[in-house]
């Protein structure tokens, strides 16, 4: 069987995601499937990535960067490519198909965060995205996504039928682990003049909620008198000035400590020598940090919205995500009760057997095999 991998997203040094995924799961499915033929396709010059033998690199222009360009790339470059080509299957793990494929179609819908909080997308990109996401789930044969929450958003925002749309969790790299006592002092020392600290991963967007967290961690430092810090994880990919003014307003914010985006061993380090990863966006459809501060254990505060309480279970402190107070007590009771935070620790070691990305491999596999049958 030919596969035609949308892999526009694959760009080193962004791998956040809808790119993570897509690289876990296309490493193990390649290597598994060695007598399929796969073919990466990318919006620019294809990166230095090896899926394996059976597969192989194709680069077609324009580099989609904003609504017109995937308009062109998508509607039109990518369609007449693989109509061409004559591939068996096209996977598209961002969710977008092309029109009049005469091939099957696989479409990775992760979230529909831009029907749900329009306001945190440029209006052009999400016109262009309330538009065409409706097209695209019909488009497609079969619609995987990462969450059971996902799939019933799916479901009731794009009325698509449920026995269409398959379920499939993502993992956590294995380069999450439990640091070392060294390597806890050397990060802490690095980047906390060796205070405790709680941790924010992800990259700095509104729907991140970083506001309503750096308000709870004053009423904490008010509160606790504490010495510990807040470390933030993450590229400043919005900045908006409501929050640089919200920064500059904190009686703390020298205790703030933003990293930018880091390697993934170095998160790791971090997130072992944290009190808890204080992580509360207003939507996810998944949310892979809890599943790497599981994996690094570290007691997690999490939203108690959308995808977040399924994925985190009952291994996680909820609090709401706009409520400051909320997340301010859950703050002080993982500071003050380490039980607690031992017990959340096991608690996630259990969680983690839910979730790997050898299991997500498999299963979007056998969505994809359903695309190719038709089966439901």
């Amino acid at each position: 069987m030919r596969i035609a991998v949308n892999s526009r997203l694959l760009v080193p040094g962004k791998m956040d995601g809808i790119a993570r995924f897509s690289l876990e799961t296309f490493k193990l499915i390649c290597a598994n499937h060695p007598e399929h033929e796969f073919t990466f396709i990318y919006d620019r010059k294809a990166p230095e990535i090896n899926f394996g033998p059976n597969t192989k690199n194709v680069s077609i222009s324009p580099p989609a960067r904003h609504p017109i360009l995937w308009y062109i790339w998508f509607e039109h470059r990518l369609k007449n490519y693989l109509n061409k080509e004559k591939f068996d299957l096209f996977i598209s793990p961002e969710g977008w198909v092309p029109p009049k494929l005469r091939m099957k179609s696989l479409a990775v819908i992760h979230d529909l965060n831009f029907f749900h909080h329009p306001e945190y997308l440029i209006s052009s990109h999400r016109k262009f995205l309330q538009k065409y996401f409706p097209k695209y789930a019909k488009r497609a044969d079969r619609i995987a996504t990462v969450s059971e929450y996902s799939k019933r958003d799916i479901v009731k925002t794009l009325q698509v039928d449920e026995h269409k749309v398959d379920v499939v969790y993502n993992g956590v790299s294995g380069s999450f682990k439990l640091a070392t006592e060294s390597e806890i002092a050397e990060v802490r020392n690095k980047y906390t003049e060796g205070e405790e600290f709680f941790i924010f991963i992800g990259t700095i967007h509104p729907r991140k909620n970083l506001k309503h967290l750096l308000l709870a961690f004053e009423q904490f430092k008010d509160e606790q008198s504490a010495r510990e810090k807040l470390v933030v994880v993450g590229n400043r990919k919005w900045w908006p000035q409501e929050l640089e003014d919200t920064l500059q307003t904190l009686r703390h914010k020298d205790d703030v400590v933003f990293t930018s985006r880091l390697e993934d061993e170095e998160v790791a380090k971090l997130l072992s020598a944290s009190i808890a990863l204080s992580y509360l966006p207003f939507f996810e459809g998944f949310g892979i940090p809890i599943l790497e501060a599981f994996k690094c254990g570290t007691a997690v505060i999490t939203a108690s919205n959308t995808s977040l309480p399924e994925v985190a279970g009952d291994a996680a402190l909820f609090a709401k995500a706009d409520d400051v107070a909320g997340i301010a007590a859950q703050m002080t009771k993982l500071h003050q009760d380490k039980g607690l935070r031992n017990a959340l620790i096991e608690k996630g070691k259990v969680r983690l057997n839910n979730y790997s990305w050898d299991k997500t491999a498999d299963l979007l596999w056998k969505s994809a095999l359903k695309s190719i049958s038709d089966e439901s």
